[in-house]
Formats: C-alpha cells, structure tokens, sequence
C-alpha cells in the first residue's frame, strides 16, 4: 500500500499535465508526430552484422544478436532446403525456452536460410521416428505416437507460448510444417517469391501441429483453409496477402528481412512489460470468450499498471522524446 500511494498521486499529476497539454492552444510550429516504422538507427540495426547468440549452440538453427534487443532465429539446413529434421524439434522449443526468459531480448525475427523458408519435414530423417513406432501392440504403439506428437506439437506452440513477439520473415516456399511454425508467429512478412502449402495430404496425413488449428484463426475463412488444405494447392504471395495470412510482401528476401528487423527495432523501443503483456493478452483473448478476456486483462493490469514504464513512456510522449531514448529496465 505504501507503493500504491505515491504511484497514484503521481499518476494523477501526470494525467493533468497530458490534459492541460491536449486542450491547450495549438502554437505555429508545433505538430503531432507519428513516427514511421523505418528511421535511421531501426535501418542501421537491421543492417548489423550479426554476432552469434551466447548460450544458442544448434545443429539445425542459427541464432544470432543485434542491436536494439533483437534476436534472429534461422533456420539453418539450406542444403536440405531448411527441411524440419529430428534435431530440429526438440531445438526449437530449447532454443525458445531460453528466449523466453532471456532478459535482454525484446523481439524475435524468424527465418530462412538460403533460398526458401522451410520445405517442411525431412522425411527421410523422420522416416524411422513415424513409421517404425515403438511398442508391443496397437495400445502400446499409439501412447508412443501420442507422445511423440505431443512434443512434435510443443515445436511450434513454444512461439505462441514465448512473451516475446515473434516476427516471421518469408521467402520461397513455406510448406508444410513451415505453415504450421508461421501460423504460430506473432507476425508475418514475406518476399513476393514467396508461396505456402498446406502439404500434408499429399503424404498420406492430416496436419496435426497446428496449421488446422491455428490458420482458420489467422486468415478468417474457413472456406479457403479447407479448400487449401484438402488440396495442397500453392496459396502464393498475393492471395496471402489479400486473405491476411501475411501483412506486408516485399520485393525479395533482402527487403522482407530489413522491413522485419525494423519493425523488430520499433516493437523493441516499447516498454518490454507492455508488448509482452499485450501478447499474452492477444492469445488469451483469441482463445476465450470476451468477457473472459476482459476478465483476465483486469487481473492481468490490477498489477502490471504498478510499473515505472507507464510514468517513463507517458513522460516521453509529454516531452516528445522518441521511446528509443528511454531506458527501460530489463524484463
């Protein structure tokens, strides 16, 4: 209670200062600025060279840091066109876990190396894991499956999970599994060489980590996520644009990743407990009822409003300081 006190008396001068400076007479010269998302110092970050992220040490993925809080995840087999191997599922949700509670980052891009996204599964790596199950009969053999796609099913729900936004950076082909990893992100940016399939039918399966789940979700259409997935058909970069499943395409892998990383740069600037506490709100809301959601964000704010971030950022805005230039603490 003594903490709530003076946060709230000071909350209350601030709120008179913003009114007494919203109704006050507009002086010649003085105008209300909306930054862009690209400035300088965002195109300077998403030109760094990359230096490796300490502690990101995979077979399959490559994690790299830059200025600006920003981590970059790759997936890292472009001699296999990125396809999904066994070391590749269980990386993920290590290396998410650990970006999860990884103080210093802010932001996630996610992408392909070399000349595509992801191809999807490697079969001929998984082959043995799905066709040779392990057990002495039908009961024992599908536990085992069960609980082999429960953890195939916690790569991608990691990213959902993590507080962090995750922006997905696409080009070329994003098939299969890949639709699966980018219906998880928080995000999605990609190249007009770009295409997507949901591919799963074409070898025999239904699609079981997330894309039947999550796509319906994200492009609102429960027409076309049938049409797409009972087909396999290409969905290509226009009509993924045009039915919501990315929100921006780029001319080539090169302006889709610098658009990311200065939006990454941007989300970055804000308070890290109101972007991670607005994504944990987004998911929850998706997922329940309103009144649900409104429930869970007045117990999530009863505590989280309690934070120097809003003095921080309502004082910068009042002085018409960039949030670059305001030092928040760690989260």
């Amino acid at each position: 209670m003594a903490v709530a006190v003076p946060l709230a008396a000071a909350s209350r001068g601030l709120r008179g200062l913003m009114l007494r400076r919203l109704l006050a007479p507009t002086q010649p010269g003085l105008t209300c600025s909306c930054h862009p998302l690209s400035s300088p110092a965002q195109d300077e970050a998403s030109r760094a060279a990359p230096v490796e992220a300490p502690g990101h040490s995979y077979q399959s993925l490559r994690v790299t840091s830059g200025p600006g809080h920003i981590l970059h995840v790759q997936i890292n087999r472009p001699e296999k066109r990125n396809a999904m191997n066994k070391a590749f599922w269980s990386e993920m949700v290590e290396c998410f876990n650990k970006i999860s509670e990884d103080a210093d980052c802010r932001t996630v891009v996610i992408s392909g190396e070399g000349k595509m996204f992801t191809s999807g599964i490697d079969l001929m790596d998984m082959a043995s894991v799905l066709l040779q199950p392990q057990g002495d009969d039908v009961a024992r053999i599908s536990w085992y499956m069960r609980n082999l796609l429960s953890k195939h099913q916690e790569t991608f729900s990691v990213i959902e999970k993590c507080p962090k936004p995750v922006i997905a950076a696409i080009h070329g082909g994003c098939i299969g599994a890949g639709v699966d990893l980018i219906t998880a992100c928080d995000i999605r940016y990609c190249a007009q060489d770009a295409f997507f399939q949901v591919k799963e039918v074409d070898t025999g399966l239904a699609a079981d980590v997330g894309t039947l789940q999550r796509l319906p979700r994200v492009i609102g259409s429960q027409s076309l996520v049938n049409e797409l997935a009972f087909t396999a058909r290409r969905m290509m970069a226009d009509e993924a644009l045009s039915s919501g499943l990315v929100s921006r395409v780029f001319p080539d892998k090169e302006a889709t990743l610098d658009a990311a990383f200065t939006l990454a740069a941007e989300i970055s600037s804000k308070s890290p407990l109101a972007v991670q506490g607005t994504k944990v709100n987004l998911v929850y809301a998706r997922d329940h009822p309103v009144a649900a959601g409104l429930e869970f964000a007045h117990n999530w704010n009863m505590s989280m409003l309690q934070t120097d971030d809003v003095l921080k950022s309502v004082q910068a805005a009042m002085e018409k300081k960039d949030l670059k230039s305001v030092t928040f603490s760690k989260l």
